[in-house]
Formats: C-alpha cells, sequence, structure tokens
C-alpha cells in the first residue's frame, strides 16, 4: 500500500511565489483611497467638454503620489459625481478642470492625443480607447508626445522607462506630470521608515 510522503514540512518557501495569493503576505489595503482613474468616457468628453473641480488632494498609503478628489456634475440626472484622479504638479483645491476633446491644453485637464501638439508632456495615458489610465502614473513620471501619424490615426509616446510606444490618437490624457516627484531622493536612513513607507 502506496503513502504519500509528507511535503508540507519540506523544503522552503520561494520568495518569486511569495506574492501570489496567500493567507499571508497581503498588501495593507483597510487605509487605501480607492481606484485613480479617469471620468468614464461618455457623450459630452467625445464632442465637447466636462468641467469639475478639484475638492481635495489627498495622500493614499501604498502610493508615492497624491491623488486629487475632483466632482462633476452628472449630465444625465440631479447628482455630483466624485472622481479619484491622479493629481498633476501645480494642482489645487478649487480648481476647475476641463475633460473632453474640446478642453484647452493647460496643466490638469484630460484630453484625446490626437488634441495635444508634440513635445507635450503628458501623464495617466490609456492604453486602449476608454480603459481609464494605463502608462506614467507614479509620482514624478510622465511621458512625452514624439509624433502624430494621421494616415494611421496612432500617437507616439515616449513613456518613463525610455521606451518609445505607439498607441491608437483617440487615447486620453492628462496635461502635466504627475505630483510627488524627487520622492526616492531623500535617504530612508533607517528601517522603520522603511517599514512604515506605505503607511
Amino acid at each position: 500500500f502506496f503513502q504519500q510522503p509528507n511535503t508540507a514540512t519540506m523544503g522552503k518557501y520561494v520568495q518569486a511565489q511569495r506574492k501570489g495569493k496567500s493567507p499571508i503576505f497581503k498588501a495593507h489595503i483597510r487605509t487605501r483611497k480607492g481606484a485613480v482613474k479617469l471620468r468614464s468616457i461618455d457623450y459630452a468628453e467625445r464632442r465637447g467638454y466636462v468641467r469639475g473641480v478639484i475638492k481635495d488632494i489627498m495622500h493614499d498609503p501604498g502610493r508615492g503620489a497624491p491623488v486629487a478628489k475632483v466632482q462633476f456634475l452628472n449630465a444625465y440626472r440631479y447628482k455630483r459625481d466624485t472622481e479619484l484622479m491622479v493629481a498633476t504638479e501645480g494642482m489645487y483645491t478649487g480648481q476647475f478642470i476641463y475633460c473632453g476633446k474640446k478642453a484647452t491644453l493647460t496643466i490638469g485637464n484630460v484630453l484625446p492625443l490626437r488634441g495635444v501638439p508634440e513635445g507635450t508632456i503628458v501623464c495617466n495615458v490609456e492604453a486602449k480607447v476608454g480603459d481609464r489610465g494605463a502608462f506614467a502614473r507614479g509620482s514624478g513620471c510622465f511621458a512625452v508626445v514624439i509624433s502624430h501619424d494621421e494616415d494611421k490615426g496612432t500617437t507616439r509616446l515616449r513613456l518613463p522607462s525610455g521606451g518609445k510606444k505607439t498607441v491608437k490618437s483617440d487615447v486620453r490624457a492628462q496635461i502635466g506630470v504627475v505630483a510627488g516627484g524627487g520622492r526616492t531622493d531623500k535617504p530612508l536612513l533607517k528601517a522603520g521608515r522603511a517599514y512604515h513607507k506605505y503607511a
């Protein structure tokens, strides 16, 4: 009669596998503010613009960059919508930001890349139309619009890693640099700072 050997006590944890689904080694997310995204794309953003006001700029535990709480009027029913967006350098509470095709080229505004001239610094860029932000979202990060290809309807970007990426010209991006840059310049100096880094 064959008996299964007891493998639970043998061997060690593989360090690379520790970060998977597990009862221990979990991220502490109770105090986090929520997912940081652009507005869901709608008719107003496709055709014109929507105005929002920055209500608050907050620290999000586990994220180096601050987040902005932006309030928009709902176009379809009598209520206000609150979105959490990436805070760009130069944002302040009470500032109006505009999202949409006809928004102006001002820091914090969200507009499609086809309306952004070459050489502009952008952040929180979508990878696909309507995915609400994928590239250049970390503190101090930005992407640069290199060129537009009108025939193919694509735009070439330089990402924070230095790599180049071609995306559709209809994808949206925020104008400016993500706030919280220079975070890694200050040395941690002691283990306790690293221990409490994500609080």
